[in-house]
């Protein structure tokens, strides 16, 4: 995919009710990390997928195939051409997240289920509603300062295993991430994506939860506040019930090749499921 793929593919998308990914689509075909690729047919778009290197890990997704050229292996020669470019980029962990129609063909691949995502919502709060955590409402949680960069970082890569710096890196900024500081270091942290994702990391529940309180304060009575967390995530599962969250939707994990290092509690939200 080339940034002039980036409009027709972005329309394919959208005539088939897949969503808007023109802001993913040019984040892709302008960020070393990404390989995204397109199947063309009589001259048109008619497929996508993109890998993103996370160091040694990879993530496989927008993989796409319009519903005219279904049934003929179109989604398997793109996932293949995706695994092919990330396997070349040295990632010897492939990560994906799957639909319902994709998941027989990634197990037939040679991926397994590691896990599930569970995405819940809640609406914003106006600025005088009661906190839902003990501590003092937002306390603790400040924009982005340019010495955070490191401690976030070194946080992110042992909640997931991956270096997202390339991501990270690009991101982080004082309007578009806060910081739970706590005796001086970075406890946690949420970076939005051009998108609308947001990466979030926290090692205690109770740092997420005040991460999300200040989001919710953010947002607004009018605002809807998304978490994304994995299914082994018992005790922050019940922790995000109890604050009010209703969980909306939720696909499976899957991975191939080497073991993951990784904490899977620590992990709240997501930039999207093709980079992570």
């Amino acid at each position: 995919m080339l940034p002039a793929d980036v409009e027709p593919a972005t329309a394919a998308l959208l005539r088939a009710d897949w969503g808007d990914r023109r802001t993913w689509f040019d984040f892709a075909t302008s960020q070393a990390e990404c390989r995204p690729v397109v199947a063309v047919a009589g001259g048109k778009i008619v497929g996508t997928g993109v890998g993103t290197a996370n160091g040694p890990v990879g993530w496989v997704g927008t993989i796409w195939v319009d519903p005219a050229h279904r049934g003929a292996g179109l989604g398997r020669l793109l996932t293949g051409a995706v695994i092919e470019a990330l396997e070349a980029a040295g990632c010897r962990t492939l990560l994906l997240v799957a639909t319902d129609e994709g998941r027989p063909l990634y197990e037939r691949m040679g991926f397994e289920l590691q896990a599930s995502y569970r995405i819940l919502e809640a609406p914003g709060l106006g600025a005088g509603a009661p906190s839902a955590v003990a501590a003092p409402d937002g306390s603790g949680v400040r924009p982005f300062e340019a010495g955070d960069l490191a401690p976030i970082l070194a946080l992110d890569r042992r909640a997931t295993g991956e270096d997202r710096g390339h991501a990270i890196g690009r991101f982080a900024a004082p309007d578009t991430t806060r910081v739970l500081a706590r005796d001086g270091a970075v406890a946690g942290f949420v970076i939005r994506a051009p998108w609308g994702g947001g990466a979030t990391i926290a090692a205690d529940p109770a740092d997420a939860m005040r991460i999300l309180d200040a989001r919710r304060r953010s947002s607004g009575p009018g605002g809807r506040v998304r978490v994304g967390i994995l299914d082994r995530n018992l005790a922050g599962l019940a922790t995000l019930e109890a604050a009010g969250l209703a969980p909306i939707w939720s696909a499976p994990r899957l991975v191939r090749g080497e073991p993951l290092e990784w904490n899977p509690d620590w992990i709240w939200g997501q930039f999207n499921h093709a980079i992570g």
